[in-house]
């Protein structure tokens, strides 16, 4: 269905504007008159332009960062705000990024501001990106401010390689493992089960325990196959809901050693964001909003949230915060020394290099506990398994030299 956009006045006289999806537009008509809203003008909504590349396009964030420290220089250096867009149009290798530079240059020249034009692609330019630039144009200082979104988009895309890196190192590990069991399982057990089945007589009980394992492996491998598919499925779609988003989150974040990565993680992210809102001109209220947003995990979004409608209550953000139970002292105490002293944004900024450091330190924690654990875990499953195997062994090497 379409999207109309809207402007009128609402019967106090206050001037609204808003986006109505009808049929048509008699409908949304009807609507606002129902609102008592008297138009001004209904619009329909301009469909944004997709691009893709063969096989599908993105824009990386390295690619965003580029894009955007370059634009930063020009506009630095006095260039036209269009030239510098059609120069980093005719620069820029990604096509999609290319084409959206390409329209928005277009847009801008036909009048819209240079926010405006970049918030109909979000799928490239985020509600942090454009609310960013909106202030630097407003404040007159849109360098400075494009300067600073580069370095905090530099620095957020590290901070997620090394949350990801923590989490992948495990996950690969593991399946490593399951792999090597399942092969054993498979193809290595069965050839010992009919030398075994040959030679007769009593097994102990692992090498039992073992060929049941393997026999039922290898005739109900398929439903297995399914009951793990049919649980991702569950499990995703479970996540995919308000509760089960919760309720998975929090598990995540109470997880030893790896809730702690998590954790620390999501507070430099916060204090980053935050922090480059809050310095870029932003309003606090909607520095939170954007910030809730792209916290990463679904307790410290709801702990954010409850900060925002606090303050909008006439709270202070440090309070709230505290309520949550969830951010460390140190950063609840640092934030209300910020509050205090008027400097709220440098103060995040310090947090969220003493956090990102506390990552860095966290994931070097978890690989060095990781490993051992996980070299364990694996020769007991395979040495196990190689034991119950070799103890009939044992037992026919008895017969023979006794005959």
């Amino acid at each position: 269905m379409p999207t109309y956009l809207w402007k009128g006045k609402s019967v106090t006289g206050d001037q609204q504007t808003g986006e109505l999806t009808y049929e048509t537009q008699e409908e949304a008509l009807s609507y606002l008159r129902k609102k008592r809203i008297l138009i001004i003008s209904l619009l329909e909504k301009p469909k944004d332009v997709k691009f893709k590349m063969p096989g599908g396009g993105s824009v990386s964030i390295k690619e965003l960062a580029i894009f955007t420290r370059q634009f930063a220089t020009m506009i630095g250096a006095g260039l036209p705000l269009v030239q510098c867009l059609e120069i980093l149009s005719k620069q820029t290798e990604n096509v999609t990024l290319r084409s959206v530079i390409t329209v928005v240059m277009h847009d801008v020249e036909s009048g819209a501001t240079l926010a405006e034009s970049l918030s109909k692609h979000r799928k490239v330019f985020d509600d942090l990106f454009v609310n960013m630039v909106q202030a630097g144009e407003a404040g007159g200082v849109l360098d400075e401010i494009l300067m600073r979104l580069a370095t905090y988009i530099e620095k957020a895309n590290a901070l997620i390689r090394k949350v990801k890196g923590a989490l992948t190192y495990p996950a690969v590990v593991l399946t490593v493992a399951m792999g090597a069991t399942i092969f054993m399982l498979m193809f290595i057990i069965p050839t010992f089960a009919k030398l075994f089945t040959d030679f007769g007589g009593e097994l102990p009980l692992p090498t039992k325990i073992v060929m049941y394992l393997s026999n039922f492996l290898r005739a109900y491998w398929w439903a297995l196959a399914m009951a793990a598919m049919g649980a991702a499925t569950l499990l995703k779609r479970y996540y995919a809901t308000e509760s089960g988003h919760l309720v998975i989150d929090r598990l995540m974040l109470k997880m030893p050693i790896l809730g702690d990565v998590i954790l620390k993680g999501g507070v430099a992210r916060f204090t980053r964001t935050l922090g480059t809102l809050i310095a870029s001109g932003v309003p606090i209220l909607t520095g939170l909003e954007i910030t809730a947003r792209t916290a990463g995990n679904k307790v410290l979004q709801l702990a954010i949230e409850a900060t925002r409608t606090s303050i909008r209550e006439g709270e202070t953000i440090a309070a709230p915060l505290k309520a949550s139970g969830v951010f460390p002292p140190m950063v609840v105490q640092m934030i209300a020394v910020g509050e205090q002293t008027g400097a709220l944004d440098q103060m995040l900024n310090k947090i969220a290099v003493f956090y990102e450091e506390e990552v860095d330190a966290a994931v070097e924690t978890l690989t060095a506990v990781i490993e051992p654990v996980m070299i364990v875990v694996m020769g007991t499953i395979v040495g196990g398994m190689l034991v119950a195997m070799y103890l009939p062994m044992f037992k026919l090497i008895n017969v023979v030299a006794g005959k």
